[in-house]
């Protein structure tokens, strides 16, 4: 079974379509996403692909990746779908010879999970700049018309203490001299990139700030905790706790959080940041553990992480986002967490396997 016939996840496709967007401006319009075989990525796809089928609207989506496997994996019924192509290519090398054009660019190719900024430091920071710069100039070539660039409740640092919540115009502290901060100054560096961009060279860009998101696109190879909990719960096994599980984070359902990158595609204001989280979903590692512990009925245990995984692990202790300004575009959340849980468990449990 492919993840498109699970009944919930139909429904989370179909919510998405029935959002009060201008669809028809997507018509004969050329789409290209980054990153396109990850979690936010896969989902967006399963949208724009049930879109065309559904509402009869033409476009042309390229999924680029660097490995045609995974694509293939991810996206089979698609193979042969006129409105799906497939670009290989590493963000981190040279548009020059990319014979497209997009009108639209979603960018989210990007190392993010722990594991990765633990054992590939120079990637995970190269992807957020010098990746995200190729791009950039690559859509000044192609005269893109609006330019997505996913970043991260992560640029935020730590909670200074002197806010319950961050808002967009919050700067906390990231202590720049560890390996962990290669993510985080990554991401406030692609920032700081888009805004030049923005003024030296006219692009229309619009970020999105994404919480934590879990879903049932996720990877096999996803190393943050929420996915380490879900991949547990799919196999019967009992939820491992690194930590004493006091960190207070935001998370975001997936189709909730791609609905909210669509209300900032659709309704955003270039050069604005938009934080995406919900209130009904703050809540601490130690009480996500158990939700999801209880939701399939085994224990959590508590455990120390290995060298290579606390290297990866985030220092911040709170980490909640303010979504109001995102909110007055009309974005709203369907799920909250217990019940985004159970949608996730659901689809994986149904295909037994999380697909690569």
């Amino acid at each position: 079974m492919f993840r498109t016939e699970n009944s919930l996840y139909k429904e989370d496709l179909q919510y998405s379509i029935s959002l009060p967007f201008p669809w028809q401006n997507l018509e004969g319009k050329t789409i290209l996403i980054t990153g396109a075989t990850g979690m936010i990525g896969t989902y967006l796809i399963d949208v724009l692909m049930f879109l065309c089928e559904k509402k009869q609207i033409s476009c042309n989506v390229i999924a680029m990746a660097r490995k045609r496997e995974s694509f293939e994996t991810r996206f089979f019924p698609y193979l042969r779908n006129k409105n799906l192509q497939f670009l290989q290519h590493d963000v981190n090398t040279s548009f020059e010879n990319i014979n497209i054009k997009a009108d639209f660019i979603f960018h989210f190719a990007s190392n993010t999970h722990p594991v990765s900024y633990a054992t590939e430091p120079i990637s995970t920071i190269l992807t957020n700049v010098l990746g995200l710069n190729n791009l950039l100039s690559f859509a000044v070539n192609s005269n893109t018309q609006r330019f997505i660039y996913a970043s991260s409740v992560e640029i935020y640092g730590e909670n200074r203490g002197d806010v319950e919540k961050f808002s967009e115009d919050y700067c906390g502290y990231i202590d720049c001299n560890t390996l962990r901060a290669g993510y985080p100054e990554g991401k406030r560096t692609g920032e700081a990139l888009c805004q030049a961009y923005i003024s030296e060279k006219n692009l229309d860009i619009v970020i999105p700030r994404l919480s934590r998101i879990y879903g049932s696109t996720m990877l096999e190879s996803d190393s943050k905790v929420a996915s380490q909990f879900i991949k547990n719960a799919v196999k019967g096994e009992n939820i491992v706790l690194k930590s004493d599980g006091t960190q207070q984070f935001s998370y975001t359902y997936i189709s909730d959080a791609v609905n909210a990158i669509l209300y900032c595609f659709f309704l955003g204001k270039n050069g604005e940041a938009y934080n995406v989280a919900d209130e009904k979903s703050d809540i601490t590692l130690k009480e996500l553990a158990w939700v999801i512990a209880k939701t399939v009925g085994v224990e959590v245990v508590f455990d120390f992480p290995n060298a290579t995984e606390k290297k990866g692990f985030s220092k911040a202790t709170k980490a909640i986002l303010d979504s109001t300004k995102l909110k007055s575009l009309g974005w709203k959340v369907m799920y909250d967490l217990e019940n985004g849980i159970k949608r996730t468990l659901n689809v994986l449990e149904e295909l037994k396997e999380i697909r690569l």
